[in-house]
């Protein structure tokens, strides 16, 4: 697939990740709670995670924000679902490798459609929304 392809289908899953967010809202019962923002461009993310048994049980998230930093989000939480934690917080690892445009190791967990932001790391700027999410997550797995 040439890049031109390739860099239109990572906007489109970006765009449809956006306009049709996985896992957005609140978690019913009481979980983990994270409030965190981007003061530079004004993202913010309330993150509820369900941590029962070493794993992520569940993962829901709510805020506003640019395209990426939202998508990132309804990303992260599609893939951190089901994770132990310590698999969460490596493949976290992996995603700012990827931001950072350094070489990541992705052979034992699955990226799907986070491989679609690795264009963010071209755009310094942006890096710091579609990590948003990410930093809440590791934020909230930590305080368990």
């Amino acid at each position: 697939m040439s890049f031109n392809n390739l860099d239109t289908l990572y906007r489109q899953v970006i765009m449809d990740h956006y306009k049709n967010p996985r896992n957005k809202g609140k978690l019913e019962e009481n979980g983990i709670t994270i409030d965190m923002n981007n003061p530079t461009c004004g993202d913010r993310i309330h993150l509820t995670l369900k941590v029962e048994d070493g794993k992520v049980a569940d993962a829901k998230f709510d805020g506003e924000g640019c395209s990426i930093s939202m998508a990132s989000a309804s990303m992260m939480t599609q893939a951190v679902k089901g994770l132990e934690v310590e698999k969460a917080l490596a493949l976290s690892q992996i995603f700012y490798d990827m931001m950072l445009g350094k070489e990541y190791d992705d052979e034992d967990l699955d990226l799907g459609d986070i491989e679609a932001l690795q264009g963010v790391a071209k755009f310094p700027a942006r890096i710091k929304c579609a990590t948003l999410a990410w930093k809440a997550m590791e934020k909230g797995v930590k305080s368990e």
